[in-house]
């Protein structure tokens, strides 16, 4: 049976994002799926997971102040 796709990988979905924001999200979306595709479900990695989010969030924020390309 094969193991179902944790719900939080919905909210490292980048494609929505600008260019610039997509170029900072996207790598936390990759590290995210290779952890819930090789990582064993369980309490730790929920935990890794979410916190993995938290610091795409952060990222995505701060990337909200690099100066505008011309």
């Amino acid at each position: 049976m094969p193991e179902q796709t944790p719900p939080i990988l919905r909210y490292f979905a980048f494609d929505h994002l600008p260019d610039h924001l997509k170029a900072v999200s996207a790598p936390f979306a990759d590290l995210a799926n290779q952890m819930a595709a090789t990582l064993p479900p369980g309490p730790e990695t929920s935990v890794a997971l979410r916190k993995l989010l938290e610091s795409k969030d952060a990222a995505v924020r701060a990337a909200l102040d690099l100066p505008k390309e011309s």
